[in-house]
């Protein structure tokens, strides 16, 4: 069952970074041909508990049915409506290196409503060249284009120096949902959302755990008394 969406509440920030791997799991068991799934189950695919999970699809005004669970492509459909999945958004990247590359080839992009309309990067070797049938400009064309086909997200693949200007530009262009890969803390004024993801820091709380993991395996050894 689902709440007329004019009801329903502020959705958390917390329950939104959730929604995506409910998506993600709840796509997969519709191309496995499964047609509904119990909170317990989706939560055990998740790696979440079932109560956060039932408290996380309340936001949306989703229940499920006693005895029945979720309808799985019901609710994929109110999360992508969620997330706002179900329009079309076109996106900059700016930083055409290594990781502007694989992020403008990535093909996840158009089926998941993200299209990508201007690459960026102030490199003459770069001039002109098109990835997945788009030319890299220069910078300082972004604001022009922006006014003629708007952008809804800029991605900044900079090197860390050169984030902050970078981000002042798609703010100064007018742009004001940002997602930025380089490892630095961004200022950007009220009524603008970053977004970080820093490989390096997850490299790092995967090599903490990595660590824990060889230091218990190293004390349950020595704890062995070899007979």
């Amino acid at each position: 069952m689902s709440a007329d969406p004019a009801l329903r509440r502020e959705i958390p920030d917390a329950t939104v970074a959730r929604l995506p791997e409910y998506l993600r799991t709840l796509s997969r068991l519709a191309e496995d041909g499964v047609l509904s799934v119990s909170s317990e189950e989706l939560a055990a695919e998740v790696g979440v508990r079932s109560a956060q999970l039932r408290k996380d699809l309340s936001h949306l005004g989703s229940y499920g049915v006693r005895g029945v669970g979720y309808d799985v492509e019901t609710l994929a459909l109110e999360i992508s409506r969620a997330l706002g999945l179900t329009e079309d958004w076109p996106v900059a990247i700016v930083g055409m290196g290594n990781l502007g590359h694989a992020l403008a080839s990535y093909s996840g992009f158009v089926t998941k409503g993200f299209r990508i309309v201007g690459l960026y990067d102030d490199d003459p070797a770069l001039a002109d060249e098109r990835v997945v049938g788009v030319a890299i400009r220069p910078l300082a064309e972004l604001s022009a284009h922006h006014a003629v086909d708007p952008i809804a997200i800029g991605v900044i693949a900079t090197p860390a120096p050169a984030a902050q200007a970078v981000c002042d530009a798609l703010v100064g262009a007018g742009i004001s949902s940002i997602l930025n890969f380089a490892p630095a803390v961004l200022s950007v004024p009220s009524g603008v959302d970053v977004r970080r993801v820093d490989l390096s820091t997850e490299l790092q709380i995967l090599a903490f755990h990595a660590q824990r993991k060889s230091l218990a395996a190293g004390a349950l050894r020595s704890a062995v008394v070899v007979p």
